[in-house]
């Protein structure tokens, strides 16, 4: 097979430009310290019922933070708990979240929140609830014969 000279040039600069690409995002990664955010912490799967903050699922104030509210949820064999939580309106929220068994997949709908909880680490995720209404908490990864069941309620509520 004969390859003309000017495609050799196309392919060989388009190989180089791929491999120059990737050897700098691999480089800044590495030196960056990129990890993925599930290996910061970690929890006991056995011991989720006995570990703070996850023996009392729900919402609480926190004074201090970032952030005005605690949401701890923890989500086991096709449901969460807790399985409604009201929120104040504008409130900005940080979301702890873990599982006892499974995969779970941890998504609220009609928002940009979604996270994967895998037994053994801690998923957080901080988000602001601007509009009033019923946000449907749903299970967005296959985790057994009662996954369509699995869901909350959050209520977005004025103060």
């Amino acid at each position: 097979m004969h390859i003309h000279r000017y495609e050799k040039w196309w392919l060989t600069f388009g190989i180089s430009a791929l491999i120059i690409f990737l050897g700098i995002v691999g480089f800044q990664a590495f030196f960056a310290g990129h990890t993925p955010p599930s290996a910061k912490a970690f929890v006991d799967p056995e011991l989720v019922d006995k570990t703070t903050p996850f023996n009392k699922p729900g919402l609480r104030k926190v004074d201090g933070k970032d952030y005005d509210y605690e949401l701890v949820v923890v989500a086991s064999a096709f449901f969460f708990n807790p399985g409604e939580v009201e929120i104040p309106k504008g409130a900005k929220v940080k979301i702890i979240a873990t599982t006892k068994d499974v995969v779970h997949g941890f998504e609220i709908a009609g928002t940009n929140i979604n996270m994967m909880l895998e037994p053994g680490y801690r998923s957080e995720y901080v988000a602001t609830f601007d509009k009033t209404g019923e946000y449907l908490l749903l299970c967005n990864e296959y985790c057994g014969s009662g996954h369509h069941m699995m869901k909350s309620i959050i209520k977005v509520v004025d103060k």
